[in-house]
């Protein structure tokens, strides 16, 4: 019983393992995406519910979804060019602001994506939001979320539990990713988020690229991201590198996006 448990824990990591586009890195992703689009939507309804979402004709909502359509369709256009398509499959692309003064933005799996208002003070501009568009809608292209509660469920459970924990579909499995780590796996587990904000922002700069927005405003964004000051924790440390770091790989993949890149 023990030997054939193990062979399906195996037999699960060899089917749940994919290739991330553009970047071609193999990932694991264990969860069907389908409940993960599942999970998001959940989720999203529930914090726009507990948030103050600014209205559908508030200019500023406006300008983001303007242009997370234009940059969702010049993915869905690399992807289908790529033979890729199934990556967007059941997804419903919906961009939303809130009220608030932090500056982020996320996109949740099935394309769900929210900016905060303090964020919209450094992108400026419509090029400027596309950094941030891109990139977040990259994440959710390239199946970060997935990835990543896979982790959390590979080192929470482990061998033989992790094949347990899938076929039931527990609450456990469902709140794993939100646990905490010790030690050893915590840093384990920033490397890889890290790996994933350079996939997104590589990806992301080619998605505004294909979208008509201009690429080289990609480290003009982070450069006045890091005028904003604050102490950050050391790159080793942190789930993202650091401003430096991007900004340098965003200038080394700039020659490839550029290719892409046709004014609107």
């Amino acid at each position: 019983m023990k030997k054939l448990l193990t062979f399906s824990v195996i037999s699960i990591v060899v089917i749940a393992c994919a290739t991330v586009p553009m970047t071609d890195r193999k990932q694991l992703n264990l969860l069907p995406e389908s409940q993960m689009v599942s999970m998001a939507a959940t989720s999203y309804s529930q914090f726009l519910n507990e948030n103050q979402v600014l209205p559908h004709a508030d200019p500023r909502s406006i300008r983001v979804r303007v242009v997370g359509n234009r940059i969702a369709d010049a993915a869905k256009v690399y992807l289908k060019q790529n033979g890729m398509l199934s990556r967007v499959a059941g997804f419903n692309w919906e961009f939303k602001v809130v009220e608030s003064a932090e500056k982020n933005a996320w996109c949740m799996p099935g394309g769900k994506v929210v900016f905060y208002t303090g964020i919209l003070d450094v992108t400026q501009d419509d090029e400027g939001l596309a950094v941030v568009m891109g990139h977040e809608i990259a994440h959710a292209i390239a199946r970060h979320g997935n990835e990543r509660m896979s982790q959390g469920l590979a080192v929470q459970l482990g061998g033989v539990g992790l094949g347990v924990a899938l076929s039931k579909q527990s609450a456990q499995t469902q709140n794993i990713f939100l646990q905490s780590y010790g030690i050893g796996s915590t840093l384990g587990i920033l490397k890889f988020s890290r790996t994933h904000e350079s996939e997104a922002d590589h990806m992301g700069l080619v998605f505004m690229a294909m979208a008509g927005f201009d690429p080289a405003e990609a480290p003009r964004f982070w450069q006045r991201m890091a005028a904003q000051g604050g102490q950050a924790p050391p790159e080793f440390l942190s789930t993202h590198p650091s401003h430096s770091t991007r900004i340098a790989d965003l200038n080394k993949w700039m020659a490839e996006a550029k290719r892409y890149y046709k004014p609107s």
